[in-house]
């Protein structure tokens, strides 16, 4: 109703003028709905998820690719595999790691390495809890290093939860690897 030949004011951003918001309306115009919004928010949990695995891995094979002899000597540590395939398995490994890491950083092929780097996790953690189990006291060699240490440096119980944290990173992309900044985004990749 006009007042004094003007168009009335309106009370709100609502076009009823209630308080209530306007949707926000994604490229195509159509009004963005809670379902749409849950996704995207969703979604953008992956980013860290996938920037933590992927920098983790990256660092951590980094750290022995130029030392393969230590990377070898720290598998054999663990005796769960014959001493020349541990070795094998050690100088692999840095390799591995910095390939699966990697495309997760910048989000390029995010579930199958977001899968491959959950698996290695896991191992890890078996690897850890085996040698924990056995009552070896070596250090876990994540991050350069390994081999024998004393009873009193083992920090088993904090290794495997980590590692169990960045195995959920990989689950966590494996289930929605749809994430905000990424290649696989960019390249039009479901």
């Amino acid at each position: 109703m006009q007042v004094d030949g003007r168009p009335p004011a309106r009370s709100g951003p609502g076009e009823d003028g209630s308080d209530a918001a306007l949707p926000t309306a994604d490229p195509s115009g159509r009004p963005e709905g809670r379902s749409a919004r849950r996704t995207r928010i969703l979604d953008g949990l992956g980013l860290p998820a996938r920037l933590v695995l992927g920098g983790v891995l990256i660092v951590a094979g980094a750290l022995k690719v130029g030392r393969p002899l230590v990377s070898a000597r720290a598998v054999q540590a663990y005796q769960i595999f014959p001493f020349d395939v541990a070795a094998v398995i050690g100088y692999a490994l840095p390799v591995v790691e910095i390939v699966v890491g990697a495309p997760l950083v910048v989000g390029l092929f995010t579930r199958v390495s977001a899968v491959v780097g959950g698996l290695l996790m896991l191992a890890f953690v078996v690897g850890i809890a085996s040698a924990w189990a056995r009552g070896l006291s070596i250090d876990c060699g994540c991050f350069g290093g390994g081999g024998e240490i004393g009873a009193a440096q083992t920090a088993y119980p904090a290794e495997i939860a980590r590692d169990l944290g960045f195995a959920l990173c990989g689950a966590w992309l494996a289930l929605r690897p749809r994430t905000p900044f990424s290649l696989d985004a960019r390249l039009g990749a479901r």
